[in-house]
């Protein structure tokens, strides 16, 4: 906000500063054409009006100026009056074409808002006894949704999820993930069986997907003291105690990626994990544990799961992520999803 209000002043101190300047130095030296910085300045946080405006009072304090120093008519004296409204013009149709992209960003903004509610649903921040906190950010720059993708769903078989990575970037991830997300959250009511509700994906997925694409998940149900797993080529969860220990999931078997099972007709087998009161569990993406810093180290998610033990989870989550993007030093470059479930006491 300060940053915007000085830009919109710094035409007005330029021109003051020339102003200065030309009267200190005299006739000897003319900085008058160092007015047309005030309408080029203006371009760029004001609009059309508001840098016509500008450019009239830069010609103004020129005429002035040029009156002060005895130099009216004179042929450099023309040249600058000419350079001022022909800067002063040009400065009005950048800051017209700024405006229309900056509609125009709005616009997508707003699409891409629309978009994200229908494929990505806010989840619900509770799930029978678990307590449900959610951090996404995606790579792409002014984007709200990419090829990550999660759900959590409350179904006659108790509370599931998924969570997931499409192979690759852009629309035909978001257009992959759309399908997975709309397979699961079919399947989740239907089928009994985790298992069941991969090959449900699976047969989705093969009817659209390419021979070279595939989507990473993992699909959870919550029982009474534990918890199920299928996992299909994604990062296994980290499980945190309610003393601050920590330890990663890691699955006694892999399963291929969605999309890959023409390659391996074998059955995943499901991994039964305790999770019990107070426990909590964090499930990510790549785009987590793949983040490197300037040094080229890996995000130390197990060395930092110190802060997922906040009371709020969503506090504790968004730690996590600032974290991260705080390690990484800039932006990142692959899309971060992060799920974190809390078994609250009875």
């Amino acid at each position: 906000m300060r940053s915007l209000r000085a830009l919109r002043w710094l035409p007005f101190a330029v021109m003051f500063c020339v102003t200065v300047l030309d009267v200190l130095a005299g006739p000897t030296l003319v900085f008058l054409p160092l007015l047309t910085l005030g309408p080029a300045f203006a371009s760029l946080s004001g609009g059309v009006r508001r840098t016509s405006a500008v450019g009239s009072v830069a010609l103004a304090i020129c005429l002035f100026l040029a009156s002060y120093n005895d130099l009216v008519l004179h042929w450099q004296n023309n040249l600058t009056v000419v350079s001022i409204a022909g800067v002063t013009a040009a400065s009005m149709l950048a800051a017209h074409l700024r405006l229309e992209r900056e509609r125009e960003l709005a616009s997508v903004k707003q699409i891409a808002e629309v978009a994200q509610r229908v494929l990505l649903r806010p989840v619900p921040r509770r799930a029978g006894d678990l307590q449900v906190a959610l951090s996404y950010t995606s790579a792409a720059a002014e984007a709200r949704i990419g090829g990550d993708l999660y759900e959590v769903v409350t179904t006659p078989h108790g509370v599931r999820l998924l969570i997931g990575d499409v192979q690759g970037k852009g629309l035909a991830a978001v257009e992959t993930a759309a399908w997975v997300l709309g397979a699961f959250r079919e399947a989740a009511y239907d089928e009994t069986e985790l298992t069941d509700i991969g090959e449900r994906l699976e047969v989705s997925l093969t009817r659209h997907l390419d021979d070279e694409q595939f989507v990473t998940a993992t699909v959870a149900e919550v029982h009474a003291g534990e918890m199920t797993l299928v996992h299909f080529g994604h990062p296994p969860p980290l499980l945190i105690r309610p003393d601050g220990t920590c330890a990663t999931m890691e699955p006694p078997e892999q399963g291929l990626p969605l999309g890959l099972g023409a390659l391996d007709a074998a059955t995943v087998k499901p991994q039964r994990i305790p999770f019990g009161e107070g426990d909590r569990i964090l499930f990510v993406t790549d785009g987590v544990i793949e983040a490197r810093d300037t040094a080229g180290e890996f995000y130390p998610l197990t060395d930092r799961a110190g802060l997922l033990t906040l009371p709020d989870p969503q506090a504790a989550l968004d730690a996590l992520r600032a974290d991260l993007v705080e390690h990484v030093g800039g932006p990142l470059l692959d899309d971060a999803a992060m799920l974190l479930l809390h078994r609250r006491g009875s």
